[in-house]
């Protein structure tokens, strides 16, 4: 029989695995296409508005560049590639405010579940319909509501997933263990007490080692430390890999219709459906192990003994109570004088706020410069896709294990990719270097794109999984979903910032190539921001921190 540790990280899994295969197989890859060839189905050729657009390439001529297509979108005509750019962005706004919105209750233990789950199957089902919705309808424009109902759903569901981190990696037997010999260490040696916090208020709920007169405490103190900050990449970059393996299986499923039927739209429809379904499926173990949080007394799992104050005062939990609160906490959470006490996990959002953008803008500028500079075919595109998620599961799996060898911290790891991260645009700027130049080296051949694509990847992975769990260490207790709320906002609110500026200096030189100096300077301007957070000072302002809703003090 499992026991509740167990049930709890394989369902934790179990999402992972869900989930990430909308992202690798929907969202970055199929859907864009899917959207625009919509849109192109319904569209018109200018100038005359007269002329049908055709989706198969094919029929064109090859010397004839073919006039812009437009779509009717209510009153106002929409090129069509800018259609899924359109829709996107209106996702992810929307995505922004409902993260918002729900971060109170995802905190919220007997609720949490619900709002993964049902987000989850809300988007899947978004996803699943694209598949009955043919670009001949008269409802075709529904294809735009079904992909943002699909983006929102998923992004507020692993928000939800995130804050079940810090908690499953505190109940792995390795922390439990260690933990445990620290306790016993600390209470033989009756150094228990209440000391003022830097903020001069009393600390009555976390005991505080004093000064005694052997180190062995503070060593297993810190010990405990290491090991949870180790589980916790540990867990995160696993889930990174499995999700990754099973987008990458299921990529490949899906190319056989798409490459059989040279890329029709019922093609890319049966590819998004079928992420759909399989991000439904698979959540269904996560309904069946994840803890519902309903037991209060249970001092085992962290999550299970959050009780929300107004819920005790009146024995109601209100929806749109919650909501309302969520919003004014928002506003209580960016108040100076909070970023003050929190002041090192707000170094890492702000260096968040860059790196996010950033590895999202190389992906999308890689993508666009094999595309228009070494001209590579949509096939060698797709390949490319693969081979990214591919390596990422390698480097999930690699650099953990590289940290357990050499007692790295999960900072020095996060600094160390982000230098191997910054000579991918680095190598790119070489390509203006003229002995390079219709040779190899600099990025200017086709082979070092794939090349690049495997050494990017390797990076990638272990990045997103470094960057949550170390995001971890630095989230006050019972608050972990408010807190990935506003990382996920971060991450949003900054992936346009990248993009419009990669645009402008394609738009100013007419060398898209010039940007890869612009994403240089982005990942080395957060370098020392993420290097001047102070970990242990982190990790005690979160565990001290108290959250007032009348003037944002403890």
């Amino acid at each position: 029989m499992l026991s509740h540790f167990r049930k709890k990280y394989y369902g934790w899994l179990s999402y992972a695995f869900a989930s990430e295969v909308f992202v690798i197989v929907s969202l970055t890859l199929f859907m864009p296409i899917c959207l625009e060839q919509f849109a192109r189905d319904n569209g018109y050729l200018l100038p005359d508005k007269t002329e049908r657009c055709s989706s198969d390439v094919s029929k064109l001529d090859n010397d004839v560049t073919p006039g812009r297509c437009v779509v009717k979108i209510g009153w106002f005509w929409v090129d069509t590639a800018s259609f899924s750019l359109y829709v996107f962005s209106a996702s992810v706004l929307l995505q922004a405010l409902t993260v918002i919105s729900v971060g109170g209750i995802a905190d919220h233990p007997p609720h949490r579940k619900i709002l993964l789950l049902t987000c989850a199957w809300a988007g899947a089902l978004a996803a699943t319909f694209f598949l009955p919705l043919s670009s001949n309808s008269p409802l075709w424009f529904l294809s735009a509501l079904l992909a943002v109902i699909a983006n929102v759903g998923f992004g507020t569901s692993v928000v939800a997933m995130n804050a079940y981190l810090p908690s499953l990696a505190k109940e792995s037997p390795e922390v439990v263990k260690t933990y445990a010999v620290y306790k016993n260490a600390e209470e033989s040696a009756s150094i228990l007490g209440n000391e003022p916090d830097d903020n001069g208020n009393e600390t009555s709920d976390q005991p505080l080692i004093h000064n005694t007169t052997t180190d062995e405490v503070y060593v297993l103190k810190s010990q405990y430390e290491t090991e949870l900050s180790r589980t916790t990449s540990r867990i995160s970059s696993f889930g990174i890999a499995l999700g990754y393996g099973a987008g990458i299986f299921l990529l490949f499923v899906a190319l056989i219709p798409v490459t059989m039927m040279k890329g029709a739209t019922f093609s890319l429809r049966l590819a998004i459906s079928l992420s759909g379904i399989w991000w439904a499926v698979f959540s269904i173990p996560a309904l069946i192990w994840l803890p519902s949080g309903r037991n209060t007394s249970s001092v085992d799992d962290e999550d299970a003994i959050w009780v929300d104050a107004e819920t005790v005062a009146t024995g109601k939990w209100s929806l749109w109570k919650e909501v309302i609160a969520a919003w004014k906490r928002l506003g209580g959470m960016l108040r100076w004088n909070e970023i003050k006490r929190l002041r090192n996990t707000f170094k890492f959002l702000a260096a968040w706020f860059l790196l996010s953008d950033a590895f999202t803008t190389i992906t999308g500028t890689a993508i666009l410069f094999a595309k228009t500079v070494l001209n590579m075919q949509p096939s060698s595109l797709i390949l490319i896709g693969i081979i990214v998620p591919s390596s990422g599961i390698l480097g999930s799996l690699f650099w953990p294990r590289v940290q357990r060898r050499y007692g790295w911290s999960n900072q020095r790891v996060l600094l160390t990719l982000l230098m191997l991260a910054s000579l991918v645009p680095a190598y790119g700027c070489l390509g203006f270097i003229s002995v390079f130049r219709g040779r190899f080296g600099g990025l200017t051949t086709k082979g070092e794109m794939f090349g690049l694509a495997i050494y990017f990847g390797f990076v990638l992975g272990a990045f997103n999984g470094y960057a949550r769990a170390f995001y971890a260490e630095f989230l006050p207790l019972g608050e972990e979903a408010r807190w990935y709320g506003l990382f996920s906002i971060t991450d949003k609110s900054s992936s346009f910032i990248g993009p419009l500026i990669v645009g402008l200096i394609s738009d100013l030189t007419g060398n898209i190539r010039y940007a890869f100096f612009f994403l240089v300077v982005m990942i080395w301007a957060a370098i020392p921001i993420l290097k001047s957070v102070d970990v242990e000072r982190g990790r005690r302002d979160a565990q001290s921190y108290k959250y007032s809703s009348v003037n944002g003090t403890a």
